[in-house]
Order: structure tokens, then C-alpha cells, then sequence
């Protein structure tokens, strides 16, 4: 292990973020008795031009008005982006109204580590002003070919940030590339051609201690996909999934939820390994296979996770 060790951001279970319009206030209070761990109420692609105000006077009073806390909900807002005339007056509003019930700041289409610095600044200028004492945490959508390109250096760009998101359909539009359903896969591509992108971001989260999340699966009406997508995202260490309609909620919150036989055997892993320790080895064998340190680490974060959600259930 290197010397250099990154402070991990605040852990949080994330398996499922509901995307909700903030311009449809019914939504919005549906959402807050789903089953989702984070609900982000959506200024930004889901609301037309002319709906932008009315929008983020909605996100502040449902910021205010609900108990998400005590409703097992984080709650987010994700605000316009930098290169709109929106953003501004979505941050200093919503946190001057709003900021010490918030909990974090989606920033979408994130391209360099100084677009997080921005948001960073006005939100640490506002909690002081304001003499908040929560902190509001930021996460970061990385949705265009110049985030990626950036992506080490967004996922170092501040103590607040905790997230990364990939934001497929824009990174598919800033790529040119051919698809033919948001998030899903093109029968032309031998395999899956977001593999790529979503390690590399992975490994950038894994690396400065953020939580990787995948973004939407556009398809509503093929729960086979999403899941699919799920699966594919959690094998390369995705931790959970954006939902844009309720019905994919219990799908991710499954698919990141570890099976309990999988638990067990993480369990079994680590009380072989401490029996093998008092005998003064350093690995031992458990089901025909060898198993060391590396299955000891692999085994603790599938117990940690169980151990997160018991205790958030």
C-alpha cells in the first residue's frame, strides 16, 4: 500500500438516486416516500427554459417543507450548468433559503476541476454569510468527452466533493457516438462500449476516496436492460444507479445490495484467515481456493456494505 493515502469522502449508501423534475411538484412528493437512498430534484435537463424559476422556488420549499431525513432520504438538487445564466442564482437562492437542510449539490457536465472550485466557493462564501453548521457536500456528472479527460483531476477538486456520476447521454453526444437508447448497449459494438469510460471513472473515485455512480438507463420499458446495466456497473465497482422512473428503484437497490450468501461468505473468508493468522500463516483455503490479505479486503467492503444498509434499514 503507497504512503500516499487520500482521506476518504463521507460514506453514504447509495444504491439508487431518484431523478424528479423539479418543475412537477406531485413528483416530488411521491418521492419522498419511494424507496430510493438519494432523490436529486432536477433543475437542470428535465425542466424547460421557461419553467427554470418556478423550478427552483419548488426545489427550495420541498428542501424545506419535507422531512427527508426522516424519511431515509439524501437529498439533492442539481443545479444548471456553469455556462448558463441559471447556475448562479440556483446556488446562492437555494442555499441561502435552503442550505442547512440540503445536503449536497449535483453539478452536471463538470469539464474541469475549476467548474467544482466555482461551486465550491460560492457555497463556502453563502454557509458563512449564513452561519450554517451542515456543510454541503457536491457531486459531479461526468457527461462530456473533456470531464473524462479531466476526470482524475475533478475527482481532486475539492474536500466537499463525495461523487462522481457518468452521465451517459451527453457523454454519448460530446463522443458523437452511435447509440440507440440512453445507457443501453449497440448490437454494432462487440461488448459493452461504456466499459471503458465507467472504469476509468471508477478508478479515479476508487483513488481519491469518492463513491462511482451510474447514471441513467432510458429505457423504462426494459427492466431486463437496466438490470443488466446494474450488474455490468457493480462487477467494475459501481455503487449504485440513477432511477428515472420508480419502478427501476427495488431493481438497483437489489443489484447493489449484497446477496446474503455472498455476505456469508465474506464472513467465512475473514474467520479463516484469523484462524490461519493465529496459526502464522498469511493465507489459507476455504472452499478448494486460496484466499489472503486481498480476499481479506475484498471480504470487508462486502461486509461494510451489509453492515450500511442494515443500519440505514
Amino acid at each position: 500500500m503507497s504512503f500516499t493515502q487520500p482521506k476518504p469522502a463521507r460514506q453514504r449508501v447509495q444504491r439508487c438516486e431518484l431523478a424528479v423534475p423539479a418543475s412537477n411538484v406531485k413528483m416530488i412528493e411521491k418521492s419522498a416516500d419511494c424507496d430510493a437512498d438519494f432523490v436529486f430534484l432536477d433543475l437542470e435537463d428535465a425542466v424547460a427554459p421557461g419553467d427554470k424559476v418556478q423550478a427552483r422556488k419548488n426545489a427550495i420549499e420541498a428542501v424545506n417543507d419535507i422531512d427527508w431525513a426522516g424519511k431515509g432520504k439524501t437529498i439533492v438538487v442539481r443545479i444548471n450548468g456553469l455556462d448558463t445564466h441559471y447556475m448562479y442564482r440556483d446556488v446562492i437562492d437555494l442555499v441561502e433559503q435552503a442550505g442547512n437542510k440540503l445536503d449536497t449539490i449535483f453539478i452536471p457536465k463538470v469539464g474541469d476541476p475549476a467548474d467544482v472550485y466555482m461551486v465550491d466557493a460560492l457555497l463556502t462564501q453563502i454557509e458563512e454569510a449564513k452561519g450554517f453548521e451542515n456543510k454541503i457536500a457536491i457531486e459531479a456528472i461526468i457527461e462530456t468527452a473533456l470531464g473524462m479527460a479531466n476526470v482524475e483531476a475533478i475527482a481532486q477538486s475539492s474536500p466537499r466533493l463525495e461523487a462522481l456520476h457518468f452521465g451517459v447521454a451527453d457523454y454519448s453526444a460530446s463522443n458523437r457516438a452511435r447509440t440507440v437508447n440512453i445507457g443501453g448497449l449497440n448490437p454494432d459494438y462487440p461488448g459493452d462500449q461504456w466499459h471503458f469510460a465507467i472504469s476509468r471513472m471508477v478508478v479515479a473515485c476508487r483513488a481519491y476516496g469518492l463513491r462511482p455512480i451510474d447514471g441513467p438507463f432510458g429505457d423504462i420499458k426494459d427492466p431486463e436492460g437496466y438490470m443488466l446495466a446494474c450488474r455490468r456497473g457493480a462487477a467494475l465497482g459501481i455503487e449504485g444507479k440513477w432511477a428515472i422512473h420508480p419502478s427501476q428503484i427495488e431493481m438497483a437497490n437489489e443489484v447493489f445490495s449484497p446477496p446474503e450468501e455472498e455476505v456469508a461468505k465474506a464472513h467465512r473468508i475473514l474467520e479463516e484467515l484469523e484462524k490461519a493468522a493465529k496459526e502464522g500463516k498469511g493465507a489459507a483455503t476455504l472452499d478448494g481456493k486460496m484466499i489472503d490479505a486481498a480476499s481479506a479486503k475484498m471480504a470487508e467492503n462486502v461486509v461494510r456494505a451489509a453492515e450500511a444498509i442494515a443500519a440505514k434499514s
